[in-house]
């Protein structure tokens, strides 16, 4: 059995990494911090005339809930927009009902705009109340994928839910586990599940080259990151994995 490896994506610096290391695809994303919002204009048109290798962007206009007014729809539309005329081969987006259930009706809209480009549907899935009926409600729209850490903070915590959706959906939709994966724990997420695409981040820390840096200020909240240091993809983690994946095959 072959298992695609995806690798998340904050820059085209990272996207280029996971392509050398033998990533089969990138979804590029802006503000991993807080679990991803859509990139730039100026990094989605470099990460498509740099790659090689197929390229997905996430579409969600703000951190936060996935409830979005129509003003936040409309600045989804017009990145989808922007993705197409790129070149992009995918977009990552996912919207929600305040009861806890996909917004099957203004979703399916996205993909129908979206379209030829395939359409994953994040992790907005892990906030859904039902996720058996979430799963069916996905498939409906047109989904192609779906992303999720089985309603855990990761996915090895959510490997049972991750292998009852992964038998539910069947040839209709592809169930890819994310979160929290790492060369530890994603050779038995895919053999408890039967996935056959993971998806994952395998960045490292760098430190940056500013030889004056003046303390006690911060430009963020995050109490993990400062201004000197910065996470990239990890190629050697990357190959990594993909050995352990082939190990598998």
């Amino acid at each position: 059995m072959y298992c695609r490896l995806e690798i998340c994506v904050d820059s085209v610096e990272s996207a280029l990494i996971a392509q050398s290391a033998g990533a089969d695809r990138v979804e590029l994303c802006d503000n991993l911090i807080e679990g991803g919002t859509t990139p730039g204009y100026g990094s989605i048109s470099s990460a498509r005339r740099n790659l090689d290798i197929d390229l997905h962007v996430l579409i969600r206009p703000r951190g936060g809930d996935f409830i979005y007014s129509d003003l936040e729809l409309d600045i989804m539309r017009r990145d989808i927009d922007i993705c197409g005329e790129l070149g992009v081969n995918g977009i990552v987006a996912g919207i929600l009902r305040a009861e806890g259930t996909v917004d099957i009706d203004r979703t399916s809209r996205l993909i129908e705009l979206a379209y030829p480009m395939t359409v994953t549907f994040h992790r907005a899935f892990d906030m859904c109340a039902d996720p058996l009926q979430s799963l069916e409600d996905v498939i409906s729209t047109g989904a192609k994928r779906l992303l999720t850490s089985g309603q855990s903070n990761r996915a090895k915590d959510g490997i049972k839910l991750i292998r009852q959706l992964v038998a539910e959906a069947g040839d209709r939709i592809i169930v890819m586990p994310g979160g929290g994966i790492d060369d530890t724990n994603i050779l038995s997420i895919i053999t408890e599940t039967s996935a056959k695409e993971v998806h994952m981040t395998g960045r490292k820390s760098i430190n940056s080259e500013m030889k004056f840096r003046r303390d006690g200020i911060r430009m963020g909240n995050s109490p993990e990151l400062t201004e000197f240091t910065r996470k990239i993809a990890d190629y050697e983690k990357i190959r990594g994995i993909l050995n352990i994946l082939n190990r598998k095959i």
